[in-house]
């Protein structure tokens, strides 16, 4: 497993009941997807383990076209425990 760090800021989608994500920084993504693109399954997606402070699980990030980035999502129960909303700035663990 490769391990990355980086600093982020959560956001919501638009949509009613939108899903939160962090956008992984665009220099970051450029160096996943020129060492780690041909593990991609569906839809840009990479199996991932994500960390903040103390908390880690079991998740995947996903290449988005339109911001030319992987984003990672935050399931509600990971936000509650790290107490994160919208516009909350948060630094991220990422083994791929």
């Amino acid at each position: 497993m490769i391990k990355y760090e980086f600093s982020g800021r959560v956001w919501q989608h638009p949509s009613p009941g939108g899903w939160f994500f962090v956008s992984l920084p665009v220099k970051l993504t450029a160096e996943i997807r020129e060492n780690l693109k041909w593990q991609e399954e569906g839809w840009g997606r990479l199996k991932a383990t994500a960390g903040i402070g103390s908390l880690l699980w079991n998740t995947a990030i996903w290449f988005d076209k339109k911001s030319n980035t992987y984003l990672l999502p935050l399931k509600a129960k990971i936000r509650e425990q790290a107490s994160l909303a919208a516009n909350s700035d948060v630094n991220i663990v990422l083994w791929l």
